[in-house]
């Protein structure tokens, strides 16, 4: 061979290998762009993510707070808002009387559930301390036992609405602790 042709094959063999050497340390260089921005994201993010959560936080707490505020205004109203023995309409205008019409023959009524019937010999039973409540007639509470000015229930026990009467009985057994009566 000669000296043209031998520098011809030695200048193309250099140029194949040399532009790929190039484009990949360009692309070692883009690679290293790209990573260095990908961990600024990834920070970016994390921020973002921090500052989320303490937003959230925040209003968690202010959620808890207007919670708080709203229970105790709750307690303050119904304070004032009582049962009265001597008002013989004080029933009317609660959301929980909303169905009551009145006394039914055969029926009770328990505010906030409606009328159920009762076996004709409890029709105008009149409930005494030490006596049962029937396990059929043990299920309809009273949800407002500060309304009507009572005591917190002690562990086991539970106020209950029994014809226009509250019974403070055992769950349990439906022993009767207590009788409140003539309510409506």
């Amino acid at each position: 061979m000669n000296r043209l042709t031998k520098a011809a094959v030695v200048a193309l063999a250099l140029a194949t290998t040399a532009a790929p050497l190039a484009a990949q340390a360009q692309s070692r260089e883009d690679y290293r762009e790209w990573r260095q921005e990908r961990r600024e994201d990834r920070r970016d993010r994390r921020d973002d993510h921090r500052e989320w959560r303490e937003d959230r936080r925040e209003d968690r707490r202010d959620w808890r707070e207007d919670r708080r505020d709203d229970r105790r205004d709750y307690r303050h109203d119904r304070r004032h808002d009582r049962w009265d023995r001597n008002n013989r309409d004080w029933w009317r205008g609660r959301p929980e009387f909303r169905d009551y019409r009145g006394a039914r023959n055969g029926y009770w009524y328990a505010p906030g559930r409606g009328y159920y019937r009762v076996e004709p010999r409890y029709h105008d039973y009149r409930w005494r301390q030490g006596g049962y409540l029937p396990s059929a007639y043990r299920g309809y509470y009273v949800d407002d036992p500060y309304y009507y000015g009572l005591r917190p229930a002690p562990r086991g026990y539970r106020y209950v609405h029994a014809n226009n009467d509250i019974l403070l009985i055992a769950v349990a057994s439906g022993l009767i602790a207590s009788v409140l009566h003539d309510i409506y």
